[in-house]
């Protein structure tokens, strides 16, 4: 019997999926997609999605959000997923048609639950891998209704709608240019940018 025999059929399917884009499974990916899996549930969608109706913010990156996709049918590809980096194994999931929102995380007491659900596994690792696939959602995660604090519309922005940086010339995207004083810049070179040319940086030392 392998794990995945362990899992009700849905989530193993769903597993099998996310474990071939990272040639394993591990426990994160099984709350990514026990979590993706619940959000139809709170939101009474049928999941994954088709279409682009549910909108999903993912608090870190990795397995963890692979799991949450192939569950959701929200991909980064598909902007219909975005990255809130905190580091935390949660997500926020929104139905885009009436704003419904909710955040989703494991239950702090999931781990030790683990240990009673998968008595026989050979590690703390492996009991959290199995466990995870047959606890009941009410003893795995908790959720709560949240609102969105940014505009939902704004940030999915306009297909087509393009801008140039009048400093470096590029092509910007999506709505994201930043407008001052009647001139149009791409965030980098209005604000604080996330890389540095080389030359710039020599002479900054």
């Amino acid at each position: 019997m392998t794990i995945l025999d362990q899992a009700p059929p849905e989530l193993a399917g769903l597993l099998a999926q996310s474990a071939a884009l990272h040639h394993h499974l591990c426990p994160r990916q099984v709350l990514g997609a026990r979590i993706g899996m619940y959000a139809g549930t709170l939101l009474d969608l049928a999941l994954p999605q088709t279409t682009k109706r549910l909108y999903t913010f993912v608090e870190t990156d990795g397995c963890f959000a692979d799991g949450v996709s192939v569950a959701t049918g929200c991909w980064f590809g598909r902007r219909t997923m975005r990255l809130v980096d905190l580091g935390k194994v949660a997500a926020t999931v929104v139905d885009s048609r009436d704003g419904r929102a909710f955040r989703i995380r494991p239950r702090t007491s999931a781990r030790e639950l683990a240990h009673q659900y998968a008595p026989d596994a050979q590690s703390r690792w492996h009991a959290y891998l199995e466990a995870y696939q047959v606890m009941p959602d009410e003893e795995l995660l908790e959720a709560w209704p949240v609102r969105l604090t940014l505009d939902l519309k704004t940030l999915i922005s306009r297909n087509g709608v393009r801008a140039e940086c009048e400093v470096c010339g590029e092509e910007i995207i999506n709505e994201r240019e930043v407008v001052r004083d009647g001139r149009t810049y791409c965030r980098t070179c209005a604000e604080d940018a996330y890389y540095q040319p080389i030359d710039a940086a020599r002479e900054a030392a």
